[in-house]
């Protein structure tokens, strides 16, 4: 699934965040104390992007005030500026606009697409002004919860890799696994199960 979502870059207006996924953490660092918030052993960093246009004037469907178009959501190690636009650069088409907020990682973005709009959010605002970012990271934290439990690090990308092929095609209804088989047949499996 990830592979198939890989043969296409975003474009348009793109919102970009960063997630904190929840993961099992190893048993040897289970007796130790561990850090809290943003560097915390617990959370997988992901950021997030997610294809947006504005609608001049008036509002979508329930109230948000844009459309949402394609999602990808990668996990990474860190969430330095040298990490991220590298990232955004193989994902996201040079001629997009991005809306994130204000953190340092995203200060090279400029250079790589053809508008950056940092915005410093009050907390109150957040899931206003990048709206479908927050509402897919909370989709997903709750698909994995819910369906999954605990999930080791190693296996984020895959259950965030089906969390976006599914979102990504919400619209193809009855033909949705028509199309999940036709991707299953044309791609050979790299997972291989960890004995251990």
């Amino acid at each position: 699934m990830g592979r198939r979502d890989d043969q296409y870059s975003l474009s348009g207006v793109i919102e970009l965040d960063e997630g904190f996924f929840s993961t099992e953490t190893d048993d040897e660092e289970k007796d130790k104390s561990l850090k809290r918030g943003r560097g915390s052993q617990k959370k997988s960093k992901v950021p997030v992007m997610a294809e947006s246009q504005p609608i001049q004037g008036q509002t979508g469907r329930k109230g948000k005030p844009r459309p949402v178009g394609h999602i990808k959501m990668i996990v990474i190690n860190d969430l330095k500026a040298e990490t991220i636009t590298p990232l955004v650069q193989e994902n996201v088409s040079k001629e997009s606009v991005i809306d994130s907020d204000s953190s340092t990682s995203y200060v090279q973005l400029k250079d790589i697409v053809k508008e950056h709009n940092p915005q410093v959010i009050p907390k109150k605002e957040v899931g206003k002004v990048l709206s479908w970012v927050h509402i897919a990271v909370s989709n997903a934290k709750r698909m994995l919860l819910d369906i999954y439990h605990d999930i080791k690090p190693e296996y984020l990308q895959n259950y965030l890799n089906e969390f976006c092929y599914k979102f990504n095609r919400k619209y193809f209804g009855e033909n949705l696994f028509d199309r999940l088989l036709i991707a299953a047949v044309s791609y050979k499996n790299q997972f291989r199960y960890n004995h251990g």
